[in-house]
């Protein structure tokens, strides 16, 4: 088949089932594709390795740094972080709560993924960072916005992949009370 609609989505789809009967370690590329009906060269086309079908290359920390920059000025930095999640949680996570879970269970199940969480973590935190000095907030401040804001949808993605009930509550309501158990400036 030379072409094929929704390639990326198709490998993607492979790639989970794959993962989730085999292990991501025991799972090859090819396998991936063969699953998928398409090329490894295809398959190359869309991603640098099977990790980056976990993880979705750069575009979570630029679609972040988009979303802050984006978003109305007259927005309190909380508000910013508040809203900025509420669109990911829309747009990537509800609706697709059994999926996330099983991500999770998957990346937590292999040490090279930890690993690789921890660093898409961090270029997600750099990214916000940017965005915030953008705006106009304090090197210092943006720093902090930044590492809350990544702090809040990872507790917030946790909870939400570990709760049953999650198939039908969205995101964004965990992702709010996460805000609402920050602890306040200053209090004992």
């Amino acid at each position: 088949m030379r072409w094929a609609p929704d390639a990326r989505g198709r490998l993607e789809r492979a790639a989970f089932e794959l993962f989730a009967e085999q292990g991501f370690a025991a799972t090859t590329v090819p396998q991936i594709t063969a699953r998928a009906g398409l090329t490894t060269r295809t398959f190359f086309r869309h991603f640098a390795d099977k990790r980056e079908v976990v993880f979705a290359g750069d575009e979570i920390p630029t679609n972040a740094a988009r979303l802050i920059a984006d978003a109305p000025t007259d927005l309190e930095p909380m508000q910013v972080i508040r809203s900025v999640l509420h669109q990911v949680a829309a747009a990537r996570f509800d609706g697709n709560h059994e999926q996330t879970a099983a991500w999770r269970r998957i990346v937590e199940g292999n040490d090279e993924l930890r690993d690789r969480d921890a660093r898409k973590r961090s270029d997600l935190v750099r990214a916000a960072r940017g965005a915030f000095v953008e705006r106009g907030e304090t090197p210092l401040q943006a720093t902090v916005l930044a590492e809350v804001g990544v702090l809040v949808f990872q507790v917030a993605l946790e909870t939400w992949a570990e709760d049953d009930a999650a198939a039908v509550r969205p995101m964004s309501a965990v992702i709010d009370e996460v805000l609402a158990a920050l602890p306040l400036a200053g209090r004992p």
